[in-house]
């Protein structure tokens, strides 16, 4: 029975509540026998208030004489059970989750935890660290509410695109109707002139053929009565009347002759035709072979960055702090910021190369924490609220460390690793993107645990040396940005396609730092032009921010996207800047 059922039966006094007036617990056993009894006790097994007289049960039967009992006023409510639905369940194994693997970020069983993560070395029981953050939880809640916001917006839009089919195809057959009009009115309209045209023209052709008619019927009588009186003279006349005849009917003769050969020569024919226009000849094809028209079926994938933003936005500096590198009494350098990049409460992480430190600045950047290395480090990456994780530049290896809320630090495992890692990037929740040294393979992928593989990508056979590339990697669209220092070029390599972009241009000038701010847009550090340029996931020049440091080192874009922070490495002029990003199509 659903839990407001259970206390709708308890408290059946409460939907007719007064202001002021209290609340009405009732005994649930009396009420099943339909009797109004106030409740006494609450008993928790029984997952029931009853009053003095029922709760008396738990003296008589043995089985519930260690039922927990307390008093009823003392209890506001039932208490709620909430259904896990198998949530807290291992996949695999069907075992509940009791234990939590911080190395490697992922919930498990006991049979996990023994099999899969003996070798981790921070396996801890969720109910003590459970309860530990709250802001995780709320974290969860924004990131859902994100997707559902999009899941939404693709409902809409699929309605949308639906509805849009729908007009789009009633608006061709309207089209054809129009189309058949028009042709029909074309066709009834040349009808009525060639109508007009040909009844002239046959009048015309008429009366001619009717004068010339006429006259071959005068011509014929002429010769019949010429012939009747040569036969006459003939037969009846004396030699001098058909001599006389003879004579005449010569002279006549020769007259219509020559009358009736001009006539014959002037002879002719009348005809009509029509022959349609090229534009207007129709094939003779059925129409399955042959269609008078263009009909486009689109179905296409639309870009990624569609259906984020249409057009790429021009991002905004602007500048709110800025602090002067100098070096301290526990400095043997003047420091040199490597890495950089945000925690998520927006604190900033650096590591120093030069001093081999870590360091931690509040949003003011002042100087809150700082731990000792025992090596210079390269880069730095956020893994968590509380964890970055180190790369360094001359040993295989990467630490992590635990930076608490009150800046502490504190080294906690380090991986092992067969390559030497420069920079250093998020993949996802458990894997690294890093950038190599001395290897030809310039990016690869390590997971927390340090399990290295590689990518599906045609890299080219190059090898970097320190300082000589640096990586980042776009998550929403799996893919890798590489700055080639020397070649002044920015190499974006799709994986889900294995497709290369260069970007070369005279506004980047040995690219060092990369970060992906908002709308997956690439800010690279260009050292030589002393700016921050702006380039587009399709490899498109969007902007240029001239900066008042010499060459610009190190960059990193806060979790929000809504913050920027920049180093150099001008010796002497060494600085740390903050800046906010606005976007601006």
């Amino acid at each position: 029975m659903a839990e407001s059922s259970k206390l709708k039966s308890a408290k059946n006094s409460s939907d007719d509540a007064v202001p002021g007036r209290k609340e009405q617990l009732l005994c649930q056993p009396c009420s099943r026998k339909d009797l109004q009894t106030t409740a006494d006790v609450f008993c928790s097994d029984c997952d029931e208030f009853q009053c003095n007289e029922c709760s008396k049960a738990h003296t008589v039967y043995a089985f519930m004489k260690n039922h927990k009992l307390v008093n009823a006023t003392e209890v506001k409510s039932k208490p709620t059970c909430f259904d896990m639905k198998g949530v807290d369940k291992c996949e695999q194994h069907s075992e509940l989750l009791k234990f939590f693997c911080e190395d490697e970020n992922q919930l498990c069983c006991s049979t996990c935890a023994i099999v899969d993560h003996r070798k981790c070395h921070s396996v801890v029981e969720v109910q003590k660290i459970a309860g530990k953050s709250r802001s995780a939880g709320s974290q969860l809640k924004t990131k859902l509410e994100k997707v559902k916001s999009k899941a939404e917006m693709i409902v809409k839009y699929t309605e949308s695109s639906q509805e849009q089919l729908s007009k789009d195809i009633k608006a061709i057959f309207v089209e054809l109707k129009r189309m058949r009009g028009e042709i029909n009115k074309v066709f009834d309209d040349l009808e009525v002139y060639v109508t007009m045209e040909t009844d002239a023209f046959q009048a015309e052709v008429a009366n001619d053929l009717a004068k010339k008619r006429s006259s071959g019927e005068k011509h014929i009588a002429d010769v019949n009565k010429s012939l009747e009186m040569v036969d006459t003279a003939s037969e009846k006349g004396t030699p001098s009347q058909q001599f006389i005849v003879e004579e005449k009917m010569k002279k006549q003769a020769n007259e219509l002759c020559r009358d009736v050969d001009n006539e014959c020569q002037q002879l002719q024919i009348a005809t009509v035709s029509f022959r349609f226009d090229e534009t207007l000849k129709l094939q003779t094809l059925p129409i399955s072979d042959y269609v008078p028209g263009k009909l486009t079926l689109k179905y296409p994938l639309p870009e990624a960055k569609k259906s984020v933003a249409p057009v790429d936005p021009i991002i905004k500096l602007t500048k709110v702090t800025s602090i002067d590198l100098k070096q301290t009494v526990d400095d043997v350098n003047q420091p040199l910021y490597s890495g950089l990049d945000f925690l998520p409460d927006g604190r900033l992480v650096t590591v120093d190369n030069f001093n081999k430190k870590c360091l931690i600045y509040n949003e003011k950047l002042r100087k809150v924490g700082s731990f000792q290395l025992s090596y210079m480090p390269q880069s730095v990456v956020a893994v968590s609220e509380e964890e970055v994780a180190i790369t360094s530049g001359n040993q295989c290896k990467i630490d992590f460390l635990r930076v608490s809320k009150s800046n502490d630090i504190t080294l906690i495992r380090t991986s092992k690793v067969t390559s030497k890692y420069g920079s250093i990037c998020m993949k996802d929740e458990r894997h690294f993107v890093v950038g190599t040294m001395s290897d030809t393979r310039p990016v690869r992928i390590v997971s927390l645990s340090g399990e290295e593989k590689d990518f599906s990508i045609s890299f080219p056979n190059t090898k970097y040396s320190a300082g000589g590339s640096v990586c980042n990697y776009m998550r929403n669209t799996e893919k890798i940005i590489l700055a080639d220092r020397f070649q002044n070029t920015v190499f974006i390599y799709d994986v889900a396609t294995n497709s290369t972009v260069a970007v070369k241009d005279d506004q980047i000038k040995e690219p060092r730092g990369i970060a992906v701010g908002p709308s997956d847009c690439i800010l690279v550090c260009s050292e030589e032009t002393k700016s921050i340029v702006q380039i587009s996931p399709t490899g498109r020049i969007l902007s240029s921010f001239k900066l008042d440091m010499v060459y610009p080192y190190s960059v990193c874009v806060s979790k929000d996207q809504s913050i920027l922070a920049v180093t150099n490495a001008c010796m002497g002029e060494r600085k740390i800047q903050l800046f906010n990003l606005t976007a601006s199509e």
